[in-house]
C-alpha cells in the first residue's frame, strides 16, 4: 500500500512539473505553478524559508520522500530503472545482495565543489548537476518541441474540419549548446539508472547528499527485522539505491529514497517501514564511521545554509511573393534581462537555468544565453516578437526569486533597456522613404519623429522625419526594434540596463 501510494503520488507530481515546460498556452502555469516552488534548490536561492523548512523537516520524520516524489530527475530515473529490470535479471550485479559502497567523500566532494561554484558567481557550472534544473532543460529542449509538433498537426487536422480547438504555434531552436547540454544528460543520467538506479542520486547530485544527511536520523523508515529475515538478498537486489547490505542485515539510510520496494519484494515480511526514533542509524555500526557521518551532517548543513532546428513554416508578405529575410541579433554591450529581475547581477545568481521562464514566454522573446559567465541563462531578444508590457508570466512561473513577481500595473514602468537609434540602418535614410513604425507601436511613448533635416537648410522639405528617443519614458521593451522593418539589423535596438529602474 504504501508504494502503491508513493507511485500515485510521484505520478502526479511528474505529470503536472512537465507540463509546466511542455504547456504554451498558459493554462497550467496558472494552476500548477506552485508545484515548481516546491523544488529545493530554487527554494535555496529564492530564500524560501518555509518550504525549506517544510522539506528538511518532512525528511527528518520520513526520510526522503522528496527523491521519490517531489524531485522530477529522481522520478524519471525511476522510469528508466523499470525500463532496465529485465536486462538486471539477466545480468546481475555481484555485489547486489551486498550493496555498494556509500562514497561519502565524493558525495561530500561534489557538494562543497557545488556550493563553491556558486558562492563565488560560476552559477552556469554548478547548475548543470542541479537536479530540478537539469530536468527543466530536457522538457524545454527535448520534450516540449515534441509536445508543439503533435500540437500543431492537430491544429492542421482540426482546421481542416473548420474547428480551431488547436492553433499552430512557431517551433524553434531556441539554443543549440542548451540543447547539446539536455541530451548529453538525459542519455547519461538515463544509462546509469537504467543500468543501475538511483547512481547518480546517491553519488552526484547535491540536494541527494543533503537530504541523505538528514534521512539517516529520521523517524520513519524501513527495518530489517533480523529475527525473520533469511539474508535471501532478494530485498537488495530490488533495492534502486543499492544501500542494503543483506549479508548484514543493514540499511544506509542516507542513501535510501523511500521506494519501499524492498518491503513490497520481502516474502517473510522481515522490511516493515515503521517509527524507529533517533537512535537508530542504520548501517554504520563503527565509532569512525559514525564520527564521519556526523562531520558529513554538519557540513552539509553548513553548505545550505551558506527544439527542434526546423521552423513550422515560412511567413511571407507582399501576398507571398517574398519571403522576409530573417533579423539578426544585435550586438548588446549589456544583456536584456525579464522585468522583475532586479539587475543583470541579481539575475544571475538566482537564476538556475531550468528554462521554465523561456517555455513559458508567449512572446518568443526569451532564449538561454550562449555567453560562458551567463550560459544557459535566459537572456531577452527582439527578433520574434517584443515584451509585451501586459505579460508578467516569466515572473509568475520563476521558483528561484531570479524574476520577482510583479504586477501588471508595475511593468508598464519597469525599465529593463534603452531603445538606441542606428541612423546608418534607418530606411528613412537608405531609401529615401519615411516610415514611423517604431514610434507608432511603442507602448511607452517614448519615441518621437521628428524632421531628419530639421536645423539644416530651412529650404529643405520638411517631409522625412527620424525617430529620437525619450529616455525617460523607454522601459526596453523591445517593441520597435521587433517591427523594425530594416533587414538584416534593425534601425532602433535595444541595450540592456544592469540595473533596472522603477
Amino acid at each position: 500500500m504504501l508504494k502503491r501510494i508513493r507511485i500515485i503520488l510521484a505520478t502526479i507530481c511528474f505529470v503536472a512539473i512537465t507540463l509546466l515546460f511542455l504547456d504554451f498556452t498558459g493554462v497550467i502555469q496558472t494552476y500548477f505553478g506552485w508545484i515548481a516552488r516546491l523544488q529545493f534548490l530554487p527554494a535555496v536561492l529564492a530564500g524560501d524559508v518555509l518550504v525549506i523548512g517544510v522539506t528538511l523537516l518532512m525528511t527528518l520524520i520520513f526520510g526522503r520522500w522528496y527523491c521519490s516524489v517531489i524531485c522530477p530527475m529522481g522520478v524519471m530515473q525511476d522510469i528508466f530503472y523499470v525500463g532496465g529490470l529485465k536486462f538486471r535479471k539477466k545480468h546481475p550485479r555481484k555485489d547486489a545482495a551486498n550493496g555498494t559502497k556509500n562514497r561519502v567523500w565524493l558525495r561530500l566532494s561534489v557538494l562543497v565543489l557545488f556550493v563553491v561554484l556558486m558562492l563565488v558567481g560560476l552559477n552556469w557550472l554548478a547548475i548543470l548537476i542541479a537536479p530540478y534544473s537539469a530536468y527543466g532543460r530536457i522538457a524545454s529542449s527535448m520534450f516540449q518541441p515534441v509536445y508543439m509538433w503533435v500540437n500543431n498537426l492537430f491544429a492542421r487536422v482540426a482546421e481542416h474540419y473548420d474547428s480551431y480547438a488547436f492553433y499552430s504555434v512557431d517551433v524553434w531552436l531556441k539554443s543549440g549548446v542548451t540543447l547539446a547540454v539536455a541530451v548529453v544528460t538525459f542519455l547519461v543520467i538515463g544509462f546509469l539508472s537504467w543500468r543501475g538506479g538511483r547512481t547518480w542520486c546517491n553519488t552526484i547530485c547535491p540536494v541527494g547528499t543533503v537530504l541523505g544527511c538528514v534521512a539517516k536520523y529520521s523517524f520513519f523508515k524501513p527495518v530489517i527485522d533480523e529475527s525473520k529475515c533469511l539474508a535471501c538478498g532478494k530485498c537488495a537486489r530490488n533495492c534502486k539505491a543499492s544501500c542494503i547490505n543483506a549479508k548484514d542485515k543493514k540499511i544506509d539510510y542516507s542513501r535510501c529514497v523511500g521506494c519501499m520496494d524492498c518491503i513490497s519484494e520481502c516474502n517473510q515480511g522481515a522490511v516493515q517501514y515503521k517509527y524507529v526514533g533517533v537512535k537508530q542509524t542504520g548501517a554504520t555500526t563503527s565509532a569512525a564511521s559514525t564520527d564521519t557521518t556526523r562531520r558529513s551532517f554538519i557540513l552539509t548543513t553548513a553548505a545550505v545554509a551558506a527544439a527542434s532546428a526546423v521552423k513550422a513554416e515560412e511567413k511571407k508578405v507582399d501576398g507571398g511573393l517574398a519571403v522576409i529575410e530573417d533579423k539578426q541579433i544585435p550586438v548588446r554591450k549589456t544583456p536584456i534581462k525579464p522585468a522583475g529581475s532586479v539587475s543583470v547581477k541579481n539575475f544571475s545568481n538566482h537564476c538556475t537555468a531550468c528554462q521554465l521562464c523561456v517555455s513559458a514566454c508567449p512572446n518568443g522573446v526569451l532564449r538561454p544565453s550562449s555567453e560562458l559567465g551567463t550560459l544557459m541563462q535566459p537572456e531577452m531578444s527582439y527578433e520574434r516578437g517584443y515584451c509585451r508590457p501586459e505579460c508578467t508570466r516569466c515572473a509568475d512561473v520563476c521558483p528561484a526569486g531570479a524574476i520577482k513577481h510583479i504586477s501588471k500595473e508595475e511593468k508598464i514602468n519597469y525599465k529593463i533597456g534603452l531603445a538606441i537609434f542606428v541612423a546608418e540602418n534607418c530606411i528613412v535614410n537608405r531609401d529615401g522613404v519615411n516610415c514611423g513604425n517604431c514610434a507608432r507601436h511603442c507602448p511607452a511613448g517614448a519615441i518621437n519623429m521628428v524632421p531628419k533635416n530639421a536645423g539644416e537648410d530651412p529650404e529643405l522639405p520638411l517631409t522625412l522625419k527620424i525617430p529620437t528617443v525619450d529616455e525617460s519614458r523607454c522601459i526596453g521593451c523591445g517593441a520597435c526594434e521587433n517591427l523594425c522593418p530594416s533587414r538584416p539589423f534593425s534601425a532602433i535596438y535595444v541595450e540592456g540596463r544592469e540595473d533596472h529602474l522603477v
